[in-house]
């Protein structure tokens, strides 16, 4: 949960399609592998195999990565819907949805850029398209972004989709400790434990770097601060 410059209440979450897209990838990697030895195409390294466009293969590639894609989405409103339940129950009042933005990142969708169709992965990064809006997170103790896209043709219409980590997870629980942590989070609510010390604000890159080196991309509407952070252990 966090407030925005004029401290109005935004409930933000971040889900994917929890692990099910890992899965059908890795089942298409596998494909693609065998594809290419029948193919007897060199590949300098076999994570490089891919599915030729047209084939039968690659469609059932696509569609069920569409279908991955989908259920993120809708996953987020699931989740979205028991989180205002909640807090409604918690506050005894309705909560009035004035605004809502539900984006991808770490997405493949067909969009036609410079006269060309393409397909275009936006790995770490979300739509940016001329009045789109999105949503550019920091880390579970720094500020996040409301933004609306600018139409930035050289960056294909995409921007970040949040800080982005320094520290892996392993280096991370390396690096940092829990009074670390509990410094870091200040006076933001959150469940104080070990779990988290991966996640610590350190671990991710400066919030505010990223958004001035996204200036050409997106135009921030609300700067949002946290209060109060949940996340599974």
């Amino acid at each position: 949960m966090s407030l925005d410059e004029d401290d109005r209440v935004w409930l933000f979450l971040h889900s994917g399609s929890r692990g099910v897209g890992s899965k059908i990838a890795q089942h298409h990697i596998k494909v693609a592998q065998a594809l290419c030895d029948k193919w007897w195409i060199n590949l300098p390294d076999r994570d490089l195999a891919y599915l030729a466009e047209e084939t039968d293969e690659f469609w059932a590639y696509i569609r069920e990565l569409r279908w991955a894609q989908r259920f993120a989405l809708l996953n987020r409103e699931e989740m979205m819907d028991r989180v205002v339940t909640r807090f409604e129950q918690w506050t005894g009042a309705e909560v009035q949805r004035t605004e809502e933005i539900n984006c991808h990142h770490n997405y493949t969708v067909q969009e036609k850029h410079f006269g060309q169709k393409v397909w275009l992965s936006r790995k770490g990064a979300i739509d940016a398209s001329e009045g789109v809006p999105g949503l550019i997170p920091g880390s579970m103790g720094t500020r996040s972004y409301v933004v609306v896209g600018k139409g930035n043709r050289l960056a294909l219409n995409s921007s970040p989709h949040g800080a982005g980590r320094e520290y892996s997870r392993s280096r991370a629980r390396r690096t940092f400790t829990h009074d670390d942590l509990r410094t870091a989070m200040g006076d933001i609510e959150y469940r104080d434990t070990d779990a988290f010390i991966d996640e610590i604000p350190a671990a991710y890159k400066d919030i505010d770097v990223v958004m001035n080196d996204a200036k050409d991309l997106v135009d921030v509407r609300h700067t949002l601060r946290q209060i109060v952070n949940v996340k599974g252990d």
